[in-house]
């Protein structure tokens, strides 16, 4: 992410062509006119970026009785550097993030150091957990603060009231710590997917930012994550002009990635990410033939020879599926000498009526004529339920699309993560709030992940239980000592379960990614990070990995937190109860 500002159109008048030299705006051609010809009057705006920087004047030249009357240039000019540029994203925030800022600036509690958490509190669809991803992301957003001049805080705190909180927001970087989850890592309820440790004034303004980029990703990944789970065949995201944004869709389709899509049909997320991107042709290249039966066979064939040693994907259902589209992707495969022995790969694309039928039939039809390694490719509004039941019909389908299932989370497009206050110094904090949801973990957590060996586990290790704790309490101790110790259901204390020595292996969730302002995270590709959520995906059983009822994880707090918890709502509740104005 890359700052970005543009400059208002500023606007000069002066003797044509002798004041254009002196203002720089010279060049050979102005050089090449002779003195006193006229006037000019010159209007330009400039927009300039870490990696760009474009001009764009309009001139009007009004030149002397003897000469043409009027002459207008327009210039445009572009500086292309190296990437593309993207506004500060640290400052899409919401107006009260700052206007808590200046009231710690005032009084003084701008430098108290506040620990904060984001998590979430309900996985959504009924999910048993959530996919990580946009951590890269918030860690690039945090190294953005204070890269703006007071001008830029003059947009949205006017006033002389704010004139010394500007000044200070100019300069304010990031100085504190921060601990997260792995991109690819699976993340249970109320856990700290990310923890902020750092002067309260700059842990909070971090808050919309943050949520913003977390609820997003983590919502497609999650749901990409259901859409694969429904199928052993490969899922391609193609959802990129259903997503909310081009942002969003760029974005979204790394997070789907992460949680195991295939592909993407998104360039710029190939791109910036070093992995292909995908894709043949609409419905329109076959239309652009003209609506004839040997318009639709000349396209086909055009594609292939223009595309040779690709893999090769003909989209069938233009017309007729079964009376004619088929029968011209053979005719085009076979002329073109494309057969089962093509390096390529080749297959034809259903994106119309009953799939698991048409699917079946082309499947027959292709095999007929020889073509029996021809892929078929299906589309058309999926999601996990439509492929699962697909493939409870009996479908021949070999790959999926899917687009806005995907893209925009569609059946949950609000994932929910929330980021709260847990410590002040070093006293920690909670929100009891009248919903019982919303009630809080307070303090500095840490959560330890517990498997055991099992030699039938596709990574020879399962999960066995999560548990957060407060940093460096007793069950934390036992744990990073692989001592024995227990956990307790923090709702039923009769459910409890105890990892003797020698019996587990522990691996801590959050890992420090920023250490006094600077960014420390080891960098992982795209693949790394897919690679690193199908490991975690499969140390799970497979009742815990199903998409309807799946079974739930032990998932519970140490008996310090708990302990900790209660006390604070304890003596809470007991000053409420005494509280009077009266």
């Amino acid at each position: 992410m890359m700052d970005v500002y543009d400059k208002p159109a500023v606007t000069r008048t002066g003797k044509f062509p002798e004041d254009m030299l002196k203002h720089g705006t010279s060049s050979d051609l102005y050089k090449s006119f002779r003195p006193g010809l006229g006037q000019y009057s010159e209007t330009g705006s400039e927009a300039r970026g870490e990696h760009h920087c474009s001009l764009c004047f309009e001139m009007s030249i009004h030149m002397s009785p003897n000469a043409a009357k009027l002459i207008k240039i327009r210039i445009f000019v572009k500086f292309k550097l190296t990437a593309m540029p993207l506004p500060n994203f640290a400052y899409c925030s919401d107006k009260y993030q700052y206007t808590m800022g200046k009231s710690f600036f005032q009084t003084g509690r701008k430098d108290r150091i506040a620990v904060f958490n984001l998590f979430y509190r309900v996985a959504p669809e009924h999910n048993n957990w959530a996919v990580v991803s946009g951590t890269e992301e918030v860690i690039e957003m945090i190294g953005k603060l204070g890269q703006e001049s007071p001008d830029f805080y003059e947009k949205f705190l006017p006033g002389d009231l704010y004139k010394d909180f500007r000044e200070y927001l100019s300069t304010m970087k990031f100085t504190g710590e921060v601990y997260a989850m792995r991109e690819g890592e699976i993340a249970f309820p109320n856990q700290p997917i990310i923890t902020v440790k750092a002067p309260i004034i700059e842990a909070q303004v971090l808050e919309t930012p943050m949520l913003c980029i977390m609820n997003h990703q983590m919502a497609v990944a999650t749901k990409a994550s259901r859409v694969c789970r429904a199928t052993k065949h490969p899922v391609s995201e193609f959802g990129s002009r259903r997503a909310h944004g081009p942002w969003a869709a760029t974005f979204g389709a790394k997070a789907a990635i992460i949680a195991g899509c295939a592909s993407t049909s998104n360039i710029l997320t190939g791109v910036m990410n070093g992995v292909p991107s995908t894709g043949t042709m609409a419905h329109s290249f076959i239309t652009s033939y003209g609506s004839t039966v040997e318009g639709e066979h000349k396209a086909f064939t055009d594609y292939i020879k223009t595309h040779m040693g690709e893999n090769l994907i003909l989209l069938i259902d233009t017309y007729d599926t079964l009376k004619c589209g088929i029968l011209n992707a053979i005719r085009s495969f076979k002329e073109c000498g494309i057969d089962d022995s093509y390096p390529g790969g080749y297959g034809i694309r259903l994106d119309s009526g009953d799939l698991a039928y048409l699917s079946v039939k082309v499947r027959n039809i292709l095999d007929e004529h020889g073509l029996t390694k021809c892929k078929i490719f299906a589309t058309n509004g999926l999601d996990e339920y439509l492929i699962t039941d697909l493939e409870i019909q009996g479908a021949r389908i070999d790959s999926y699309g899917v687009g806005d299932a995907i893209a925009t989370s569609k059946a949950a497009p609000c994932f929910g993560g929330v980021y709260k206050l847990v410590q002040i110094d070093d006293e920690p904090v909670l929100k009891r709030s009248e919903d019982t949801i919303k009630l809080i973990n307070p303090g500095f957590q840490v959560t330890y992940r517990i498997f055991k060996t099992d030699p039938e586990s596709e990574t020879g290790e399962i999960v066995k239980a999560d548990v957060t704790c407060l940093r460096g309490d007793a069950t934390a101790q036992a744990i990073e000592k692989g001592e024995s110790f227990t956990i307790y259901d923090e709702q039923d204390r009769f459910k409890h379960k105890t990892f003797e020595a020698g019996s587990y292996v522990a691996r801590p969730l959050q890992a420090q990614v920023i250490k006094d302002g600077a960014c420390t995270a080891q960098p992982h590709s795209l693949t790394e990070k897919a690679a690193y959520f199908q490991k975690n995906l499969h140390s799970f059983s497979p009742s815990e990995r199903r998409l309807i009822n799946p079974h739930y994880s032990k998932v519970d707090i140490s008996e310090e937190l708990r302990s900790l918890k209660l006390s604070i709502l304890e003596k809470l509740n007991k000053e409420i109860a005494e509280f009077s104005i009266d």
